[in-house]
């Protein structure tokens, strides 16, 4: 065993006699006090179908490394339910669970001098959350995704839990009854596993596996199936074996491995999310890590992959077609990817796709062929100007209108602007504004998945823009613009729009422009007071008085000294 395993702290010192009692009563025996002892961060939760069937990853994982000469201890962390809360005022402690997260994980392997951790979770905020902590610590670590859920099925169409919130739109728009709208309800979600397509459980999990921080093609295994739960057992085996090689996370979450993780989010048509859980890793790392490393790799990298939201297919039928690793090889052999990157294995990437075909099979249509892209550029675009001076970011994919111009329709709070769609009051031209909604002003957040797929369900996607301080769930598509930088709270611009304000959102020129002087803007702002905060206590206000900017990933702990 290696001289600097951390746990050999309860074997040495003073302290010798008490740290083996305790641990005598969770199981060691004499010959397990020289073994490393692994935490195991259980995401386990019946709150979601996401992490409800965690706990059968959980325990083959244990028994894994009982096997291969390690000690686990496992230890469960928390989860919230973005398809549940959306919509909703819980979902202001989505993001913030991402932190709580990090936070919990470091605390018990840091606590207990670890030596290794292995981290399982479902939900789209378990996977950033683990990788934040894993880049604090330090140890080897490996994560191990639950599982994608698989698709339910009505009237011929693959559903996803999109559809049942686009569905929403559609009733309220007269285009489906009552009885349409409850069986679509009662089919969406049928077991466990997250969301269905490449919405942001599914893009964490493929930018972990790019970046060689899970296991080849685990990012994209169907909850239920027989293959996860021996992903679980074989990620078990291969963290044993990088703790007695001490492969830390350092060598794996370089540069070069943020670069291939963007590159595949591209390639896959990720969700928006990605670009603030990577900018929050990197953080977490010291990797400098910018908006500005989007847009650069954007230029360069296609989209191959006809995915759900705005393409056909869910992510079981992109796993049976070679999932990532068919992506990761078309994108090495066209110079996109750091094949030198090293993974947990002890492999280096190149060596990990060297028997993966160059181009995809011919009889699907899943993953194109890279003379053949969905588009030609990747689909999240990075948008700057009077009204984004830091950044924004729009995901474009399947966007039929590019480039809008049109009034302003304001909104402080997102539930504000769903009545205003569901009642009607939105009309094709428009461009909504909804503010106060940025990490700080929300606080937390909160993704607007509830007002696009409404704005989608009426027909109006192709034809009206929507800007935000908040987030976009990774099932939302249409000309939509979030993250924006600096947000309302803040004293940004968006926070002096008013209504009937000419607003251009061009994809093309990567602008987000809002047609009023400067000079105007300048006594708009000094007439502008900062709102009150919402919460004068508890995790909300906490995080409202840490959290960065957006740009920066939305972070907790960026420059707390």
């Amino acid at each position: 065993m290696s001289d600097n395993l951390r746990s050999k702290a309860v074997t040495q010192g003073t302290q010798r006699a008490p740290n083996r009692a305790m641990l005598r009563a969770v199981g060691f025996e004499d010959q397990d006090f020289n073994k490393p002892i692994v935490g195991l961060a259980n995401g386990f939760s019946t709150i979601t179908p996401c992490n409800i069937g965690i706990n059968d990853l959980a325990y083959r994982a244990e028994a894994a490394f009982k096997q291969a000469g390690a000690m686990p201890q496992m230890f469960g962390t928390i989860t919230i339910s973005d398809g549940i809360s959306m919509g909703t005022e819980g979902m202001k402690y989505s993001l913030v669970s991402r932190d709580v997260i990090a936070d919990s994980i470091e605390t018990v392997c840091n606590g207990q001098s670890m030596d290794g951790v292995l981290a399982i979770g479902g939900c789209d905020k378990n996977m950033p959350g683990a990788m934040i902590a894993i880049a604090r610590l330090n140890i080897p670590a490996i994560f191990v995704y639950g599982g994608t859920i698989k698709p339910g099925h009505y009237n011929g169409q693959d559903l996803t839990i999109v559809s049942a919130f686009e569905a929403v739109g559609q009733h309220s728009a007269g285009k489906i009854d009552e009885e349409h709208l409850t069986e679509i309800e009662r089919r969406a979600c049928p077991g466990a596993g997250s969301c269905g397509g490449m919405f942001t459980a599914n893009t964490m999990s493929s930018a972990f596996e790019a970046m060689g921080m899970s296991l080849p093609y685990s990012s994209t295994m169907a909850a239920e199936d027989a293959e996860k739960g021996d992903s679980a057992e074989k990620s078990a085996f291969v963290l044993a074996e990088a703790i007695r090689k001490q492969i830390l996370p350092s060598q794996i979450l370089t540069r070069k491995a943020f670069e291939n993780a963007i590159s595949v989010v591209m390639a896959v048509g990720g969700s928006t999310n990605a670009v603030l859980h990577l900018l929050a890793i990197a953080n977490s790392i010291g990797v400098d890590l910018s908006l500005d490393d989007f847009a650069t790799i954007r230029d360069r990298v296609p989209v191959l992959c006809d995915l759900k939201p705005s393409g056909r297919f869910v992510i079981t039928q992109f796993h049976q077609v070679g999932g990532i690793p068919q992506v990761m090889k078309m994108l090495l052999d066209h110079d996109l990817l750091h094949g030198d990157a090293l993974t947990i294995t002890g492999k280096t990437i190149s060596e990990i796709l060297e028997d993966i075909p160059s181009e995809p099979a011919s009889d699907q249509e899943i993953i194109r062929p890279w003379n053949n892209p969905m588009y030609p550029q990747g689909h999240l675009a990075i948008l700057k100007g009077n009204l984004a001076a830091e950044g924004a970011v729009a995901k474009i994919s399947g966007v039929k209108t590019p480039k809008i111009t049109g009034p302003a329709r304001v909104f402080d709070s997102e539930e504000d602007c769903l009545d205003a769609i569901l009642a009607g009051q939105i009309q094709a031209g428009d461009v909504v504004v909804i503010r106060y909604e940025g990490p700080k002003g929300g606080p937390g957040m909160r993704e607007m998945l509830a007002p696009t797929s409404a704005i989608i369900g009426a027909g109006l996607g192709d034809s009206v823009g929507l800007i935000t301080d908040g987030r976009f769930s990774g099932g939302t598509y249409g000309m939509v613009v979030g993250h924006v930088a600096p947000e309302a709270a803040a004293g940004g611009n968006i926070a002096f729009v008013q209504q009937g304000d000419t607003i251009t959102i061009d994809s093309y020129a990567r602008s987000l422009h809002l047609h009023v002087s400067d000079e105007e803007l300048a006594q708009r702002q000094a007439n502008w007071q900062a709102p009150a905060p919402r919460y004068p206590c508890g995790v909300l206000a906490k995080y409202a008085k840490l959290v960065s900017s957006s740009s920066l990933g939305a972070v907790t702990d960026l420059n707390l000294t």
